[in-house]
């Protein structure tokens, strides 16, 4: 009785500090892309219209996700603009709330933690992640992509399943970027998810197309090159390695320095995923995909939070302190805000090295979270493994 009193009293003091810190941290940025989602969606549906052509009013922001992403959102349609916040709202809730028990509790369980208190600490923590309020706040979909693929991998992918590869697949077709798992697929080996992944994102992109024509012909033809729809590359908010290459030079950014970085970068990714277990491989894959796609709003930056569990994870397994301290350090520093002090101009070298802090973690974390967990087989040995368990329980 007296741990659960303790217990009790320091997650409820935890939340009251985070709901603190958020009040005086958090930007209300009013649900500005949902906004976005919300107005192209009826007026496509409601009004005759084509999505690509709609924009936000006073802005030159529109729809610019392929067009099974539309298909998905049309229940937006029928609901009304409350209604349509609460589930946005609900909708990252319960998925970030998957997620964190899915990486948490084999750490409670591992330290004998007691595992609701592990999960209502995790919580709090993520709530005044950055990249998670942005999200929220923003009413974007990032957690429902990042729980489309974590579930993949962890429960599908991990298992053989027959349905390997469909979540991967679909959060492709809904944003192309978690593309990058399906290269994952490939290079560890799971020819079968990676298959299924690509015809589930090819099969309901077809479906777009049959559905609606027109909109698809503008996305590929047109939509998916226009950049001037998502903003500059060079504002602060793009923490991908093409962000740094254009706070380099907002004017003329090298495509061909862009180039080498990602394929730098990528190599690094290929050689450390190989052997890697399930969990590393959801982590190391989201903060790759971060770093190489063009544009990574800070809010898209939730693709780091397998990355931060991860390494707390095996850093607290192996009593390591400095791996425990980066972690503590890069949460630190990605809950802060730190990145905005250079909102207006990113000159010199404390500007630039500043501005592009969130890639320097990421950076960072694309080498110091551990390949491997010491207790959890690799992804590919995953199915002679946990036959061997069967063997066992059975002998």
């Amino acid at each position: 009785m007296v741990t659960v009193r303790r217990n009790l009293t320091v997650v409820v003091a935890l939340a009251l500090a985070v709901t603190v810190f958020l009040y005086f941290t958090m930007i209300r940025h009013g649900f500005f892309d949902l906004q976005v989602y919300y107005g192209a969606v009826n007026y496509w549906v409601h009004d005759g219209g084509e999505i690509y052509d709609w924009l936000k009013l006073n802005s030159r922001y529109g729809f610019t996700y392929p067009p099974f992403a539309a298909l998905a959102m049309l229940p937006m349609a029928y609901v009304s603009w409350p209604l349509a916040m609460v589930i946005s709202v609900l909708a990252a809730v319960v998925t970030s709330g998957l997620l964190l028990w899915w990486l948490v509790d084999s750490i409670a369980r591992r330290e004998g933690w007691t595992r609701w208190y592990a999960f209502a600490i995790a919580v709090c923590l993520a709530a005044a992640f950055e990249p998670m309020r942005e999200t929220v706040t923003f009413g974007q979909v990032n957690t429902l992509l990042l729980f489309l693929v974590a579930a993949d991998l962890l429960w599908l992918v991990a298992r053989d399943s027959r349905w390997a590869g469909v979540g991967v697949g679909l959060a492709t077709a809904i944003k192309l970027t978690p593309g990058i798992f399906i290269v994952y697929l490939l290079i560890t080996g799971r020819w079968r998810a990676a298959l299924t992944a690509s015809g589930t994102a090819a099969g309901v992109t077809v479906l777009a197309a049959a559905v609606a024509p027109d909109s698809s012909r503008e996305f590929w033809t047109q939509a998916l090159w226009n950049t001037d729809r998502i903003g500059s590359l060079s504002f602060v908010s793009n923490q991908s390695l093409q962000g740094v290459v254009a706070r380099l030079d907002p004017t003329h950014p090298s495509r061909a320095l862009w180039l080498v970085l990602v394929l730098l970068t990528l190599a690094v990714w290929a050689w450390r995923v190989r052997g890697a277990d399930a969990k590393t491989g959801l982590a190391l894959t989201g903060v790759v995909g971060a770093l190489i796609s063009p544009v990574t709003w800070v809010h898209h930056l939730v693709w780091l939070l397998p990355a931060l569990i991860v390494l707390f994870d095996r850093a607290l397994a192996a009593r390591d302190r400095r791996r425990l301290g980066f972690a503590i350090f890069a949460y630190g520093l990605l809950i802060s805000r730190f990145v905005w002090i250079w909102e207006r101009g990113s000159g010199g070298v404390i500007g630039f090295l500043g501005s592009n802090a969130y890639v320097w973690v990421s950076i960072a974390l694309l080498f110091v979270v551990p390949a491997r967990d010491p207790v959890e087989p690799p992804l590919s040995d995953w199915s002679s493994a946990s036959g061997q368990r069967e063997r066992i329980v059975k002998a």
